[in-house]
């Protein structure tokens, strides 16, 4: 009986962690992207969650006798946990945006193609620092520190079937946002001055010499500026979003 009791015990607490840890890397980056085969996303859910089980199950309630508090229990955890995932997600789509505010500035707005980490139509530098971000999250192991993520969650949000604080989770998604709109700004803002300079330059040309075809003579030396800028600051601000992303876990989950 006590047997019994015990292995009860160990699979509701592995479900209530599994549908956290689940959530979570559903739409995680870089585990949960589209390109990522479901069934190595489940394996790996289930091997993490395996292993946290025996360390967080000190941190859940004890297993509910009825239905109804089982039911919320659940839909909490999976609420949790889907939050913590679209924290990590906002927090990547500064690329995106960075990305589209370059491609405006050089020229490339039209040019779309298939964005994989946002499982969308995206611009042509967007897509480029989108992968890129996702491959130096798995290179420099910040992948460890969005599963530590997830492990002090349960110190912010514990484990209960009562209603959610809502509030402060909004709170923490608008200013997520906010802050990643703002990142995408500072990542952009030397090509937001280059083309200003462009189009004063040549804005003055066309009042001074209107007879000059502005356009086809301001668009090559746009997208040639644009390139070199790009090629210069490339580095320099792919690791200014890398110390970004780190920073905001750390605030948001790890303190």
């Amino acid at each position: 009986m006590a047997f019994d009791i015990f292995i009860a015990n160990g699979l509701f607490a592995f479900l209530l962690i599994f549908c956290r840890i689940g959530s979570a890397m559903m739409i995680m980056p870089g585990i949960g992207d589209s390109f990522v085969p479901t069934n190595i996303r489940l394996l790996f859910t289930l091997a993490v969650s395996f292993v946290m089980t025996p360390v967080l199950a000190a941190f859940l309630p004890p297993m509910p006798d009825t239905f109804l508090p089982f039911f919320l229990l659940i839909a909490a955890e999976m609420v949790v946990g889907l939050f913590i995932g679209t924290v990590m997600r906002i927090l990547i789509s500064a690329l995106d945006t960075v990305g589209m505010m370059i491609s405006l500035q050089t020229g490339f707005a039209n040019a779309l193609i298939f964005n994989a980490i946002s499982s969308g139509q995206g611009s042509i530098i967007g897509s480029l620092f989108s992968v890129l971000g996702v491959v130096l999250l798995l290179v420099t192991n910040m992948h460890h520190l969005m599963l530590l993520s997830i492990f002090e969650s349960y110190t912010l949000f514990p484990a209960q079937p009562e209603f959610l604080e809502t509030a402060s989770m909004a709170e923490v998604i608008s200013r997520t946002v906010s802050a990643a709109f703002l990142t995408g700004v500072r990542m952009a803002a030397p090509f937001i001055v280059v083309g200003l300079l462009i189009y004063t330059g040549f804005g003055l040309l066309g009042r001074l010499m209107p007879q000059i075809q502005v356009f086809f003579l301001a668009l090559p030396v746009q997208i040639m500026m644009s390139l070199l800028t790009l090629s210069l600051v490339f580095s320099a601000g792919i690791l200014f979003w890398l110390a970004f992303y780190e920073d905001s876990i750390i605030r948001f989950f790890a303190q």
